[in-house]
């Protein structure tokens, strides 16, 4: 994720990178439950599981599970080979996935499962490599079809992602770019003007993990890519705990918990998903 660099001209940045018209996804499905849980007074519960772990079976039932216990966004990532941001409990699930024969077709299953048999939202995270084998449209077309409401890409910034804006707009889905603390004011406001749904901003410095405390940096970088233009804002990596979704929940549209819901399926299936689920949502046991 390219956030280091110290860019100067703040909008013009953007106007010369973004393409003109560029514009958030019509009746975005993401944007309007991000709505509908701020005015509940609460954060969206954002929930990351990988595809095909421990099979794309299982991998079904937890996203599933996932979603029909608390989580209002189910966020399915696709195993690959070079996960340069997941920590180790994620890319030890990833290459399980991989070695189980995961192709990233399945990832397309997943996402109908949670589209038809849950009110979650399902979203697909991935590094862009796998996109571009497959192809931007292609990748997006089915997407869509399947019932999935966008694409994070950890590893794809707005200055590269021109066939993104595009087939993203075809096919009236979200962009979610990621920030973090080290994110300069004029990346900042790029990354606000070309994302829609939201923008995920990361807590920490590093790898995806489970910690025992969220970076403080949290708060200050919600605010700043608010201040920036960003209707929605979600915060990841480190969150782990109810006191961790509550905290964050303070102040940030969504709370995005990964490293803590893999563990627990590694652990006991898709029902240790289901009631880990229900804790860090804040419901009581089924």
């Amino acid at each position: 994720m390219t956030t280091t660099r110290h860019e100067t001209g703040g909008a013009d940045l953007a106007s010369r990178l973004l393409p003109p018209g560029l514009r958030p996804a019509p009746d975005s499905r993401l944007s309007a439950r991000l709505a509908e849980c701020r005015a509940q007074g609460r954060p969206a519960l954002v929930g990351y599981l990988p595809a095909g772990f421990p099979t794309v079976e299982e991998s079904i039932e937890a996203a599933v599970a996932l979603g029909a216990n608390g989580a209002d966004v189910v966020e399915i990532g696709i195993p690959y080979s070079d996960p340069v941001m997941d920590g180790p409990v994620i890319q030890q699930a990833t290459t399980t996935a991989l070695a189980h024969g995961f192709r990233v077709a399945d990832v397309f299953r997943v996402v109908r499962a949670v589209a038809e048999r849950t009110d979650a939202v399902p979203v697909v995270m991935t590094y862009w490599n796998p996109v571009l084998q497959m192809g931007v449209d292609t990748f997006a077309e089915r997407l869509a079809e399947a019932g999935g409401a966008g694409i994070i890409t950890p590893d794809l910034v707005p200055d590269e992602a021109g066939e993104w804006f595009e087939a993203s707009q075809r096919h009236g889905l979200d962009r979610i770019f990621l920030v973090a603390p080290s994110s300069s004011r004029e990346r900042l406001d790029l990354v606000a003007k070309a994302s829609s749904g939201f923008v995920y901003a990361v807590s920490v410095m590093g790898v995806t993990g489970a910690r025992e405390r969220v970076s403080d940096a949290a708060e200050q970088l919600v605010a700043d890519t608010r201040a920036a233009g960003a209707e929605h804002v979600c915060v990841g990596l480190g969150v782990s705990r109810r006191e961790h979704v509550e905290e964050i929940g303070a102040y940030a549209d969504g709370v995005i918990v990964g490293t803590a819901l893999v563990k627990a399926l590694g652990d006991g299936g898709p029902e240790a998903v289901a009631a880990l689920t229900r804790e860090l949502a804040g419901r009581g046991p089924s």
